[in-house]
């Protein structure tokens, strides 16, 4: 579910994750996830808020759009929120991108 100005809408968007199997979208995990990465580069805490919901928010309206058209993978919405991430703050975009490299 996606929560907006306290209304709850539920995702119908399905992803394809990199194993092949389908999820619903959930933009709180694109958030947990920029907001991870701005903290691992040592922003303060409303930062890393600010930023995280800005990215989160375009990366929903990215997926929304792409689907009408075509499938969404897990890695389209990885690439996207790097880019994202970088525009906003380089070290956290940095961070993000390379999580995958180191685990």
């Amino acid at each position: 579910m996606i929560e907006r100005k306290g209304k709850r809408i539920k995702s119908k968007t399905v992803i394809i994750k990199r194993r092949g199997h389908s999820e619903k979208y959930e933009e709180r995990k694109v958030y947990a996830s920029c907001y991870y990465a701005c903290k691992n580069a040592h922003l303060h805490d409303k930062e890393c808020e600010r930023i995280a919901s800005r990215v989160a928010k375009r990366i929903t309206k990215f997926v929304r759009e792409r689907s009408k058209k075509q499938r969404v993978t897990s890695t389209d919405i990885f690439d996207k929120i790097s880019k994202e991430l970088r525009k906003e703050e380089e070290d956290a975009g940095f961070l993000y991108a390379t999580h995958r490299d180191i685990s």
